[in-house]
């Protein structure tokens, strides 16, 4: 018995020693290296001409050899373009996972000109390159050689606008009676924002509410807080919710605790908003507000009478060229952004890029502005 123990405690020992061996074993190790660069192919055309009516139409084809990261492994090709041949604002327009052609349309390739900065209506050269790379990380990238040809654009608005409504604010509960639009920042779209007046006519939990519209005459989508109506408690930040945007009810209201001005963020990026006390005492009251420029003929705007600080105006024709806001004082006001901004006095010239009619809306507490195409 003693002997049939030791022989089976070696046989044992063996057999561990051996499975340790196998599982440590790296002879077949997955080993990938980088490849040479993919070569894009020279394009059959050097001109396109983007037609606005047939967006789904094919536009560009582009084809380029396979990598080889010496492994059978899928392998990862984004189409990157841009305005300059060192790629300095490189956008990525498609990627494909184990094929070497891809066809954009119309619209996609309207989209990448605008994404790149190209102007609308303007013959520019555009850049193309593909980048391969390996596995679901996107490791080891390599990019290919350019190639280049010009462009026409069309005109693409990549902007959202949104809307105020609500009882704290001046259309109420009404979604289709001028609701005021939001102010965008320049910078980021993501980021917008309104200063002025809010209301609360008593002390009801209900009062001083609103919620953030992305169509006027539409419930949904639209934007408001995590918590549902009636737990809606006002806070001075906090968390977005939409619907549809991040669920499949409504969410609850934004609010303020009493009357009096206050500037309101929020960030489609971050998802968040804050809303704090903004002090108008000082700001001057202007009696008459008017734009001009080579973009219109002079036009009066309307004064809120909610609030006496916003002006707008529901539809005007505008057409390639400047815009500036005059005061009743002779103050002119005017940014250097196209769409959206903010004004100073004797700040330049407002670009108006491409016609349409125009609805604009001012707040001369701060000197935002923002225009928004209604037929682009």
């Amino acid at each position: 018995m003693k002997n049939l123990k030791k022989i089976s405690t070696f046989i044992l020992s063996a057999l561990a020693i051996s499975l340790f061996s196998s599982c440590t074993d790296t002879t077949d190790a997955f080993e990938v290296s980088s490849t040479e660069p993919v070569v894009l192919s020279d394009l059959a055309i050097n001109k396109i001409e983007l037609d606005a009516v047939n967006i789904n139409n094919p536009a560009l084809t582009l084809s380029w050899t396979t990598a080889d990261y010496g492994q059978q492994a899928s392998i990862n090709y984004s189409v990157q373009m841009a305005s300059d041949q060192a790629f300095t604002n490189a956008a990525t327009v498609a990627t494909v996972n184990g094929n070497n052609t891809v066809t954009l349309s119309v619209s996609e390739l309207n989209a990448a000109a605008g994404s790149v900065g190209l102007s609308p209506f303007v013959w520019s050269t555009i850049y193309a390159r593909v980048v391969s790379s390996i596995g679901t990380q996107n490791g080891l990238p390599v990019a290919s050689n350019s190639v280049n040809f010009k462009v026409y654009p069309y005109f693409n608005y990549k902007f959202k606008d949104y809307y105020l409504v609500g009882n704290g604010t001046a259309p109420g509960w009404n979604n289709n009676d001028n609701n005021p639009a939001l102010f965008r920042e320049s910078g980021n779209s993501n980021q917008y924002y309104y200063i002025g007046y809010f209301k609360k006519a008593s002390a009801d939990f209900n009062e001083g509410r609103f919620k953030i519209l992305e169509s006027r005459g539409l419930w949904q989508p639209q934007w408001g807080v995590t918590e549902n109506e009636g737990s809606d408690t006002v806070k001075p930040a906090g968390e977005m919710a939409g619907n549809p945007g991040t669920q499949s009810g409504d969410p609850g209201r934004f609010g303020v605790t009493a009357s009096g001005y206050y500037k309101f963020t929020f960030n489609f990026s971050t998802k968040k908003y804050t809303m704090a006390a903004y002090d108008a005492s000082a700001a001057p009251n202007f009696t008459g507000m008017e734009i001009q420029g080579s973009a219109t003929t002079t036009k009066a705007m309307t004064k809120s009478a909610f609030d006496g600080h916003i002006w707008n105006l529901k539809s005007v024709r505008l057409v390639p060229g400047n815009l500036q806001f005059k005061t009743n004082t002779g103050a002119v006001w005017a940014g250097t952004t196209e769409f959206s901004g903010i004004a100073k006095v004797n700040g330049g010239n407002i670009p108006v890029v491409v016609e349409d009619d125009y609805e604009i809306w001012f707040n001369d507490l701060d000197g935002s502005y923002i225009m928004i195409p209604l037929n682009l």
